[in-house]
C-alpha cells in the first residue's frame, strides 16, 4: 500500500473515531483502529503501552511487574482520539456513584478496561507471574481491606451498575453499596488473565491489537448461538476463565498480601481474615459457578408495580418454560434486553401483572436475565409461584431443543449457583410448566429433553 493510501486511511479512521464517542467496546476499538493506522508497523505490545501512556496508566505496581513507561512509543494520534482514549481507560469511582475506565460490551457485559490491558501487556512480555497481581489480586486486597474497615456501608467486590442507555452507552452508574472491586473491575480483571494467558502461550501477539479485541469482544453469534463460536470470546468467560485460574494461588496471594498489612491488632486481624474468607469464597460462586446474570437495570426493566411478595428460603420447586413468542432464540445482548423489555410491557399492559411473570429468562448469547429474580414470588404457573422458581428459554420449543450451551446453563450453572447460596434447595424438584396447568409449555422438544434431567419428578404436589 503506498504511503499516500495509507494517509488517507488513517484520516478516514480518525474522522470515524471523532465521530463515535459512546462507551461501547467497539467505540474503544475504533479509536485504537484510528492510531494503528496513524503509527503504521507497530507491533501489539508498542501498541498497548504506547496506549496506556497516552492515558497515564502507570503505578508502583505496573513499573514493579512490566517497567516503566519510559521506552513507550509515542503515538501519533488526533488529540480528540487520544482524549477519548484516556477517558475511556482510567478508571474511577466518584461520590455520586459514577464509575469511570469502562465500557460496555457486545455480550452484555461491563469492562474496566485499565486491568485487561495490564494482563493483555503481562502475557505479551511473557510475565506470567503478574498476572494474578495486575489484573485481580490488587484490587480484591484493596476492596476487602476497605470493606473490613467500612462493613457497614459497602460490600466486599462486584458493586453492579448500570448504562444511561444500551444503544448509546455514556453514563455508568452503581446501584447498591459500593466496592473499591466493582464487577466492571472483576471483569476487566478476567479478561486480562484470559487473554494474557493466551497470548503467552500462543502466537496471538502477531495480531493488531484491534484485532485480538475485535475477536474477543465483537463476535456476533449467529442462529446456533455459542455452539459453534470460537473458543476465545468473552461470551465464553467464565469457562474459560474457570480453566485457566488457580483459585488456591490467588487466594493465596491475596491472604499473604494482606499479612503484611501493619497496625492491625488481633481483633483487626481476626474481622479481616474472616472478610476474606467470605469474600474469596462468594467471589468464587459469583464469578465461576453461578452464569452471567443480567441484573433488571442492565436490561432496563421498568419498575415492579405495587409492592412484592417473597418467597421461602429454600425454594423447593423449579418450572421450565419456554416464551413461544418470541419464537427465535435471541443470540444478542441487545435482542435478548429488547426481548425482555417488550414481554415486561406485554405482562404488565396486558396481562395486568405486576411484572415480567419469570424469575429468570435463558437466551441463547450466554447470559441468564434476571426477572423477578431471586426473592421475589412470580407469576408463571398458577398454584405454585410462591413455592417455585420459574425459568424461561426465549423461544419456540416445540420441535428444536434450545441450544446445548443454553440448556447446560440453566440445567447446571443455575441449579448450581442457587443451590451454593440456599436460595434453591439441594432436593429441589424440577417440572414442565405443563404439569400445573393445561398448556403446551414449555414445548414438547424441551419437555422431553427436561425428563432426563436431576431432580425431575413426574409427580406435582
Amino acid at each position: 500500500m503506498g504511503w499516500h493510501l495509507r494517509l488517507l486511511l488513517s484520516l478516514l479512521v480518525v474522522l470515524a473515531a471523532e465521530a463515535t464517542t459512546t462507551k461501547h467496546m467497539r467505540d474503544f476499538i475504533r479509536a485504537v483502529e484510528s492510531i494503528e493506522a496513524a503509527n503504521p508497523g507497530l507491533q501489539m505490545l508498542d501498541m498497548v503501552k504506547g496506549v496506556r501512556k497516552v492515558a497515564g496508566v502507570e503505578t508502583d505496581l505496573t513499573r514493579r511487574y512490566l517497567g516503566d513507561l519510559s521506552d513507550a512509543q509515542t503515538l501519533v494520534a488526533d488529540p480528540s482520539v487520544t482524549s477519548y482514549i484516556s477517558e475511556v481507560i482510567n478508571h474511577s469511582l466518584s461520590q455520586v456513584g459514577k464509575e469511570e475506565g469502562v465500557v460496555l460490551t457486545i455480550d452484555g457485559s461491563n469492562v474496566a478496561l485499565a486491568p485487561m490491558l495490564l494482563g493483555l501487556q503481562a502475557g505479551l512480555q511473557s510475565n506470567i507471574k503478574s498476572l494474578y497481581p495486575l489484573t485481580l489480586t490488587d484490587n480484591l486486597v484493596a476492596s476487602f481491606l476497605h470493606h473490613a474497615h467500612h462493613e457497614q456501608s459497602s460490600i466486599a467486590f462486584g458493586t453492579k451498575g448500570f448504562w444511561d442507555s444500551i444503544s448509546s452507552p455514556m453514563v455508568y452508574t452503581l446501584e447498591g453499596s459500593p466496592s473499591l472491586a466493582t464487577d466492571a473491575i472483576i471483569i476487566g480483571g478476567m479478561d486480562g488473565f484470559i487473554i494474557g494467558s493466551e497470548v503467552a502461550s500462543s502466537n496471538i501477539h502477531e495480531q493488531s491489537l484491534s484485532d485480538l479485541l475485535k475477536s474477543y469482544y465483537s463476535h456476533q453469534p449467529d442462529a446456533t448461538g455459542l455452539n459453534a463460536s470460537p473458543r476465545l470470546i468473552s461470551q465464553n468467560r467464565r469457562k474459560n476463565f474457570k480453566q485457566l485460574v488457580s483459585f488456591s494461588l490467588l487466594k493465596s496471594q491475596v491472604v499473604q498480601a494482606l499479612t503484611v498489612r501493619r497496625n492491625l491488632n488481633e481483633s483487626e486481624r481476626q474481622k479481616l481474615d474472616d472478610v476474606v474468607n467470605r469474600g474469596f469464597d462468594k467471589f468464587v460462586h459469583v464469578y465461576a459457578t453461578c452464569p452471567s446474570i443480567i441484573t433488571r437495570s442492565q436490561w432496563g426493566a421498568a419498575a415492579y408495580i405495587g409492592s412484592p411478595s417473597y418467597l421461602p428460603y429454600p425454594v423447593e420447586h423449579l418450572f421450565i418454560h419456554h416464551t413461544y413468542s418470541p419464537s427465535q432464540p435471541c443470540t444478542t445482548f441487545d435482542q435478548c434486553a429488547s426481548d425482555m423489555q417488550s414481554m415486561q410491557y406485554y405482562h404488565q399492559n396486558s396481562n395486568g401483572w405486576a411484572d415480567i411473570g419469570y424469575n429468570f429468562v435463558a437466551g441463547a448469547d450466554g447470559n441468564l436475565y434476571e426477572g423477578r429474580g431471586w426473592d421475589w414470588v412470580g407469576a408463571h404457573t398458577y398454584g405454585y409461584n410462591s413455592i417455585s422458581y420459574g425459568i424461561c428459554y426465549i423461544g419456540d420449543y416445540t420441535s428444536v431443543l434450545p441450544i446445548a450451551s443454553a440448556i447446560n446453563m440453566v440445567r447446571y450453572d443455575f441449579t448450581s449457583c442457587a443451590i451454593n447460596s440456599g436460595d434453591l434447595a439441594s432436593y429441589y424438584n424440577l417440572y414442565g410448566h405443563r404439569q400445573a396447568e393445561s398448556t403446551e409449555c414449555p414445548g414438547n422438544t424441551l419437555y422431553r429433553e427436561i425428563q432426563n434431567w436431576e431432580h425431575w419428578n413426574s409427580y406435582l404436589p
